[in-house]
């Protein structure tokens, strides 16, 4: 009794079909790791002393601490659907002008919501000179077929999502990212204590690692299985 190759195209399939799906997820994998090594690397870092304008011609990325002087506008959004400790509520994002550089959007961080979904929280903002310290995040993208028109015909308007091409309906070329303030502490800040996911690297490795082994044991179960004894 030996053994020899034997064809069987539903288990080649099956195996074909399969391998792919397997390795793509652990390169996905890997390319998290390095999207969070370097979110993780951007949040390691102190504010420069930059000013905003230059800071805009520079490589920009989530994480990054800036500094920023001007005045908040009275251009405020309300982003719903936003919780703290299972409450209800809205972050705050309001325009900033800057004394240079591109106008912005600052996440002021989170308020609680009114008791009843017609009535808006009132919203504070102070008109003085103000120099903020926060990091950059990206605009609140919407999902997919997301609704992000506002029925409010005032300020604030409510908001599912705030991509970057509706603030530019309102103010001439925005930042191409905004600025989450670095504390509660911050000049018009209200719960700012939102910190981004800045998980390690390593757990993303993990997984890249089994879906990789994955893939070894089916390619070597799939080369076993294939093999079929036969008489001599």
């Amino acid at each position: 009794m030996d053994r020899r190759w034997q064809f069987d195209w539903r288990l080649l399939v099956f195996s074909g079909l399969l391998l792919p799906l397997l390795l793509s997820l652990g390169i996905w994998q890997l390319n998290r790791a390095d999207e969070k090594q370097t979110l993780l690397e951007a949040w390691q870092q102190r504010a420069s002393d930059k000013p905003w304008a230059e800071v805009m011609t520079g490589d920009l990325q989530p994480g990054l601490p800036v500094y920023l002087t001007g005045f908040y506008d009275g251009q405020s959004w309300l982003l719903d659907n936003r919780t703290r400790d299972g409450v209800p509520g809205y972050e705050v994002l309001t325009v900033f002008r800057p004394l240079e550089g591109p106008v912005v959007v600052v996440n002021r961080g989170w308020i609680q919501g009114s008791r009843t979904r017609n009535i808006l929280p009132m919203i504070e903002t102070p008109n003085e000179l103000l120099t903020l310290e926060g990091r950059l995040a990206e605009y609140p993208e919407p999902p997919v077929l997301a609704e992000v028109n506002s029925s409010e015909s005032g300020w604030p308007k409510r908001v599912q999502a705030l991509p970057k091409t509706k603030v530019a309906e309102f103010v001439d070329e925005p930042a191409p990212m905004i600025v989450m303030l670095s504390d509660p502490k911050q000049p018009g800040a209200y719960r700012a204590d939102r910190v981004p996911d800045v998980m390690g690297p390593q757990t993303h490795y993990g997984y890249a690692v089994q879906w990789f082994a994955l893939a070894a044991v089916l390619t070597i179960l799939t080369v076993v299985a294939s093999y079929r004894r036969s008489e001599t």
